[in-house]
């Protein structure tokens, strides 16, 4: 085989892989032009070391890319001393990247779930990533970490016990406020007046970090159609908002591109939202316990990985 041919055909073996190794980079930067990065640099690796010594293409490809995005998270946690309450940059443009696209895929991996997992680790987030979610074997994940098997299940162990959390309601009261919250959180998507009335206690309460809203905006708002409309104000935010556990009880994080920007502590009495507190100071976010409602399911393999693996 010539060297042209040979190329084409590396090219089209790493193509058909493109799509998985996007998810896998996806979930753990949060991302979705990080994520075509640490793609593309896994294809640069693969062109330069060639598939002649790679007995095990798509799972030395998935140990590929998550090293690169074990070492972009790394980089990351070192840079930014805030990691949480600051806005996350826009993307602007078309394209893969663009803010509908990152919609789109925040929506079918689930904010909440991306903002929990940037609670998380490096080491913590990777090992939940290949393990809970992409159903890695612990050998795999070990090797990607370059920690034993036993020290990977402790850090994957770790990080399900943080995403996954423990309500302090009980099944029946989780999913009453889960639902109030829900439809909270679609009217303040739809700048929806009259449907946040409607969620809302007459004597509702809205207390928030300074940080989390605009100049001159006032921290607390007392009264129904007063914190309606402080919430409309806020409607471009809400985009990105979805409900979670927040101290165990039910509430919503707020997400621009997989980056927790702020937390809503939200109390629901007589099946309506009675306060609630948006929190945005780093140190607090830090501190604050922050769990899923669904708990993701590892996906299936491809099959001619499964086979391989």
């Amino acid at each position: 085989m010539d060297s042209l041919a040979g190329d084409e055909e590396l090219a089209r073996l790493f193509e058909r892989r493109r799509g998985r190794l996007r998810a896998v980079a996806y979930r753990m930067l949060g991302s979705a032009s990080e994520a075509d990065d640490a793609v593309q640099e896994t294809w640069l690796r693969l062109a330069r070391t060639g598939a002649d010594g790679v007995d095990n293409l798509p799972g030395w490809l998935t140990t590929v890319v998550s090293r690169v995005c074990l070492d972009m998270l790394r980089t990351r946690t070192a840079r930014r001393e805030d990691p949480y309450g600051h806005d996350a940059p826009e993307v602007t443009g078309g394209g893969p990247g663009a803010p509908e696209e990152e919609a789109v895929l925040a929506d079918s991996v689930g904010v909440a779930l991306l903002a929990v997992l940037d609670t998380l680790s490096p080491l913590e987030r990777v090992a939940f990533v290949l393990h809970d979610v992409f159903a890695v074997p612990f050998d795999q994940v070990a090797a990607v970490l370059d920690r034993s098997q036993p020290a990977a299940k402790k850090l994957a162990s770790r990080a399900r016990h943080k995403v996954r959390g423990v309500p302090s309601v009980s099944a029946t009261e989780l999913e009453g406020h889960r639902a109030v919250v829900e439809r909270f959180l679609a009217a303040a998507r739809g700048g929806d007046l009259g449907a946040l009335l409607d969620v809302l206690a007459p004597d509702v309460v809205r207390r928030a970090d300074p940080a989390a809203l605009p100049a001159g905006a006032a921290p607390e708002l007392r009264g129904a159609r007063a914190v309606a409309r402080g919430t409309v104000a806020l409607r471009g935010r809400a985009r990105y908002a979805a409900a979670a556990l927040v101290g165990g009880r039910v509430g919503a994080v707020v997400a621009p591109h997989g980056r927790l920007l702020f937390a809503l502590d939200i109390t629901v009495r007589d099946d309506r939202i009675a306060a609630y507190e948006v929190i945005a100071a780093p140190a607090v976010l830090r501190r604050l316990p922050l769990s899923v409602l669904d708990v993701p399911t590892p996906e299936r393999q491809d099959e001619d990985e499964a086979d391989e693996a």
